[in-house]
C-alpha cells in the first residue's frame, strides 16, 4: 500500500470519526429528561457519549498527525529513534509513531 493509499484511507476514517464527533456533541447536548426516574438513565448516557466523544478526538488527532506526517515525508519513520515503523506495524494501526522496538 503506498502513502497515497493509506493517505487516502485516513482521510476516510477522519470524515467518519468527525461525523461521530458531530452526532456525540449533539447528544450530549440534550436536555434531562423531565421525569426524574428517566434522568438518571440519561445521566448514564451522557457519560458515556462524553467518554467516546474523547476517545474520538482522540484518534481524529492522531489522524491528522499522520496524515502530516505523510505530507511532509516522514510516515513511518519512528519518532524515538528514527528507524523505519514496519510495514506490518503500519498496517494494523497507520497512526502509529514508533517502532515495535520503541513503543514497548
Amino acid at each position: 500500500m503506498t502513502h497515497q493509499d493509506v493517505a487516502a484511507a485516513l482521510r476516510r476514517r477522519l470524515a467518519d470519526v468527525q461525523a461521530d464527533i458531530a452526532r456525540l456533541e449533539t447528544a450530549t447536548t440534550q436536555p434531562l429528561s423531565p421525569k426524574f426516574a428517566d434522568q438518571s438513565g440519561d445521566l448514564e448516557a451522557l457519560a458515556t457519549n462524553e467518554g467516546r466523544e474523547v476517545q474520538q478526538i482522540h484518534e481524529a488527532d492522531q489522524i491528522v498527525a499522520a496524515l502530516a506526517r505523510i505530507e511532509a515525508g516522514h510516515y513511518g519513520v519512528c519518532d524515538m529513534c528514527g528507524a523505519e515503523i514496519a510495514p506490518a506495524r503500519l498496517a494494523a494501526l497507520p497512526t502509529a509513531t514508533r517502532c515495535i522496538a520503541c513503543a514497548a
